[in-house]
C-alpha cells in the first residue's frame, strides 16, 4: 500500500499563486473602485477637491489592510484544501486496499449500512 499523505510542492504552490492572484484582482478592483467615485465625486464638486483626496486615500488604505489581513487567510484556506484532498486519496486507497482483501466481508457491510439508512430514513 503506497503512502499518499505528502504533499505536492508544485500543487500547494500553485493554489498559493491563484489565491495571491485572486486577492491582487480583488485589491486592484477595489482600488479602481476608489479612483472611479472620487473622480466622480471630485467633477460634481470643486470646492470639496482636498477632502474628496483625503477620503480616497482612507479607503486606499482600507482597502490595503483588508487584501493584507486576507491573503493569509487564503493561503491557509489553499494549504487546508491540499491536505483534506490528500487525506481523500488516503482514504480512498485504503478502502480499495479493504475492499479487495475482504470483499465478502465489505458486501455484507455495505448491504448492513444499507438496511439501517432505509430504516432511518422511512
Amino acid at each position: 500500500m503506497e503512502n499518499v499523505i505528502g504533499s505536492n510542492p508544485s500543487t500547494n504552490s500553485g493554489a498559493a499563486n491563484l489565491a495571491e492572484g485572486f486577492l491582487s484582482k480583488a485589491s486592484s478592483g477595489a482600488h479602481n473602485a476608489v479612483d472611479s467615485m472620487a473622480g466622480a465625486a471630485s467633477d460634481t464638486a470643486r470646492k470639496s477637491q482636498p477632502a474628496i483626496e483625503q477620503v480616497a486615500a482612507m479607503a486606499h488604505q482600507a482597502v490595503d489592510k483588508v487584501a493584507g489581513a486576507a491573503g493569509p487567510t487564503a493561503d491557509w484556506l489553499a494549504q487546508q484544501g491540499e491536505t483534506l484532498n490528500a487525506t481523500q486519496k488516503k482514504l480512498m486507497t485504503d478502502t480499495c486496499s479493504y475492499v479487495s482483501a475482504n470483499p465478502l466481508k465489505s458486501v455484507g457491510i455495505a448491504l448492513l449500512a444499507g438496511f439501517v439508512l432505509s430504516r432511518i430514513i422511512r
